[in-house]
């Protein structure tokens, strides 16, 4: 009886043949055993779309099919396909290692059964069983059990990751570093990140297996801000459902102050919804305040001055006009510099900086002429003495008369003063207000009504 073969080439002897040469067949049938047990060939599969068909030499080593790992090399310029014969059965570590974006597919030469395919970007590696169960439905089966590999691009369905770990970071398309990651030794409390269906939001929340309440903490580099919004459209923070929102220095210590800044131009906005209100709710010491920091005014009425004992204006006069309300006014000599003074203590908060100002004045005349009118000061504290001079004069634009006799005149806000002395908060500013004739040409008295001052606070009350 003559020697049969198995479908990967192992000689099966009948009894008496093949005399004096069982041991070179027994020893080739080893080795034959040996590449199927676990023998690894690389096989080309080079060139544009073609069939490569793998067959089996009976007896011989060698064969492709009659190793246990395949690997499939050189560049492919279109879609592969590699046949087995009908009569093999056994299972086959796969690898794609071709150039080129084109399927590789792995069947048996005829029959209508499944087969397997490498996707035109898959290079990993895959566990394959042929199952030559007929010959009319032969199959090929992916066995699921390839691996997970650095490079290329692969999808993993229902694997949990125990070991290894995440490590220190996510990395993005390009290598760089997206996620930062920073371990906790003892941590229980940790992020969740949810999605959400159509209508609802995503959310991130603290979690944790003990504490009750758990703060989320983002904190930018330096003086790095955190943004909200991305530039399209209005920026939003509000709260959930009914409840507040509450804005906190320093974990709800109060210890600190909370800043609302607005873009060049922009206003800040505070609108309670119906019959809501703004309200400032006091701590029990009096100091509760809505009042925005800034410029403020203080009007000194003529009243409120009197002439310099040297070079002064005329005495505070009262003129009763034809209609409306009668006018109190220090006249100011057209041929002379005259002087008035008064004093302003100032709130306590005043910044102390420098001051500007407005002159509010008329004239008994049809004269156009300009009027200058100047200012000066000086701080004067707790037993200091006040004999002390005042600072240099400012005076604003000159304004002309409006030609007729007992108009309203107001003078553009002059440039800064600066007061002399130390001002501090406490201290008594005196002020020094002359009309400066060398600077106009009104041919009339000048009739000062008044001034208003401009000073800049630093704080919403003087407490």
């Amino acid at each position: 009886m003559a020697s049969t073969y198995t479908g990967l080439g192992v000689e099966l002897q009948a009894t008496g043949e093949n005399a004096g040469t069982w041991g070179t067949k027994t020893n080739t049938n080893l080795q034959i055993i040996e590449q199927i047990s676990g023998g690894f060939t690389q096989q080309s599969i080079a060139g544009g779309a073609q069939t490569t068909t793998l067959s089996v030499s009976d007896g011989s080593t060698g064969a492709t099919l009659a190793h246990r790992m395949i690997e499939f090399t050189g560049t492919i310029t279109g879609n592969q396909i590699v046949t087995i014969p009908l009569d093999v059965q056994t299972f086959y570590f796969l690898k794609n290692s071709t150039s080129g974006s084109y399927t590789v597919q792995f069947k048996y030469v005829s029959g209508s059964g499944d087969s397997f395919t490498f996707g035109a970007s898959d290079k990993g590696t895959k566990i394959v069983f042929a199952s030559a169960n007929d010959g009319t439905n032969p199959d090929i089966i992916d066995i699921g059990m390839g691996d997970v590999t650095l490079t290329g691009t692969q999808t993993l369905t229902n694997k949990t990751l125990t070991s290894p770990k995440i490590g220190t970071s996510i990395l993005d398309t390009n290598g760089n570093e997206l996620f930062k990651l920073t371990a906790t030794g003892s941590a229980t409390n940790e992020l969740t990140i949810a999605n959400a269906a159509n209508g609802s939001a995503p959310t991130i929340s603290a979690t944790g297996s003990s504490d009750s309440n758990v703060n989320i903490n983002i904190a930018p580099k330096g003086t790095g801000e955190i943004v909200v919004g991305t530039g399209s459209g209005d920026a939003t923070i509000t709260s959930s459902g009914a409840h507040n929102l509450i804005l906190d220095t320093n974990s709800g210590t109060n210890s600190g102050t909370i800043t609302i800044n607005d873009g060049a131009n922009g206003n800040i906005v505070i609108a309670p919804n119906g019959t809501g209100v703004a309200q400032a709710v006091d701590g029990g010491d009096n100091t509760a305040a809505i009042k925005i920091a800034g410029k403020e005014t203080i009007w000194v009425p003529a009243v409120a001055m009197y002439p310099n004992s040297t070079n002064g204006s005329a005495d505070l006069a009262q003129t009763e006009l034809s209609n409306g309300p009668e006018i109190k006014t220090l006249d100011f000599d057209k041929d002379s510099d005259e002087f008035a003074q008064f004093a302003v203590a100032f709130p306590k908060s005043w910044n102390e900086g420098t001051i500007t100002f407005q002159a509010f004045f008329t004239a008994d005349s049809t004269n156009t002429g300009t009027v200058s009118w100047g200012l000066s000061g000086v701080a004067i504290a707790d037993n200091d003495s006040c004999n002390t001079a005042f600072g240099t004069q400012v005076a604003p634009t000159a304004k002309a008369h409006s030609g007729t006799a007992n108009d309203l005149d107001v003078t553009a806000e002059s440039g800064a003063v600066t007061i002399a002395g130390s001002p501090s908060t406490d201290e008594q500013v005196f002020f020094q207000i002359s009309r400066d004739v060398s600077e106009d040409s009104l041919t009339a008295d000048a009739k000062l009504l008044g001034i208003k001052l401009f000073f800049t606070t630093d704080a919403a009350n003087d407490v």
